[in-house]
């Protein structure tokens, strides 16, 4: 399939230029970048390919692209700066060059030449990336889903395994979610997924991972002890205490905190937390239970 090319250039800033242009390579093989261009899925990598090969060729500081909500960049933020505005397959793409010293029309010829060879296996790139996200994580709370909670309950037992660490489960869900979509309607029910989700997302650290397993239903994987499962668990009570919207519909949790035991496997140590977090409903909602061994 043929795609149009449409650039628009301009300098939009200057700075002392350091060196000269480089001498220009008689023959480029196009052949050779355009494999190693499509050798790789991930957009970063095909993005360090591509600005390895423009510095072969051109006298380049570095290479800054925008693409949707992706920002790319390689090599030094420096030098005298060209804009191009392109429209490559229906798709808009803004790429800065930092440039050692302003082009002459062969090497123009060249840039516009090996720019075009990048944009179709990055657009493949970042659609890879994006299917591989949406196959891993929920669409509505945008949390990981029960595929990718079981993929990364997996590893987390092998790393505890492997280095003796511990690692612990909390389930958790909403209380009487059934009643607040019977008041109020499947709408406010969702909204009220989507404002949990993202104050559990605010609420644990960087290392912990939060998943939507179903329905009203969540799990997060913590490398840490009980003790500071608990502590997370206060702070998601605290934060719900204080959530404006969430508070105002009456939006509680019940927690269960299991620890991962060298004989646990991924579905006993599930079911542990499974049966402190139902311990914790016994106990007046809005809490949470650790399961003992």
């Amino acid at each position: 399939m043929e795609f149009g090319l449409a650039t628009e250039s301009r300098s939009i800033e200057y700075r002392s230029p350091m060196g000269t242009g480089m001498s220009m390579p008689l023959e480029v093989d196009l052949v050779d970048i355009i494999q190693q261009l499509h050798q790789h899925l991930d957009p970063r990598t095909v993005f360090a390919c591509f600005g390895k090969i423009m510095g072969q060729h051109l006298p380049l500081y570095g290479i800054r692209l925008e693409y949707k909500d992706f920002q790319f960049h390689w090599g030094q933020q420096q030098g005298y700066v060209i804009e191009q505005n392109i429209t490559f397959a229906e798709r808009k793409f803004t790429i800065n060059y930092m440039l050692k010293a302003p082009l002459v029309p062969s090497q123009t010829q060249r840039l516009a030449q090996l720019q075009s060879l990048v944009l179709q296996p990055l657009v493949n790139a970042v659609q890879y990336k994006e299917m591989s996200q949406q196959a891993m994580y929920d669409s509505l709370t945008k949390l990981g889903n029960r595929h990718y909670y079981r993929e990364s309950l997996r590893k987390e037992i092998a790393r505890a395994q492997r280095n003796q660490t511990p690692l612990s489960l909390i389930a958790l869900d909403l209380d009487n979610f059934k009643q607040l979509n019977d008041d109020f309607g499947h709408q406010l029910g969702d909204n009220a997924l989507i404002e949990f989700a993202e104050l559990l997302n605010s609420t644990i650290r960087d290392t912990d991972l939060a998943f939507r397993i179903g329905g009203d239903e969540f799990t997060i994987l913590l490398q840490a002890d009980t003790k500071v499962a608990s502590m997370l668990c206060q702070r998601i009570l605290d934060a719900l205490a204080s959530h404006d919207y969430l508070e105002k519909y009456q939006v509680s949790t019940s927690m269960g905190i299991a620890l991962w035991q060298v004989n646990d496997t991924e579905k006993s140590l599930y079911l542990r937390a499974d049966n402190a977090l139902y311990k914790a409903k016994a106990a007046g909602r809005q809490c949470f239970q650790i399961q003992s061994v």
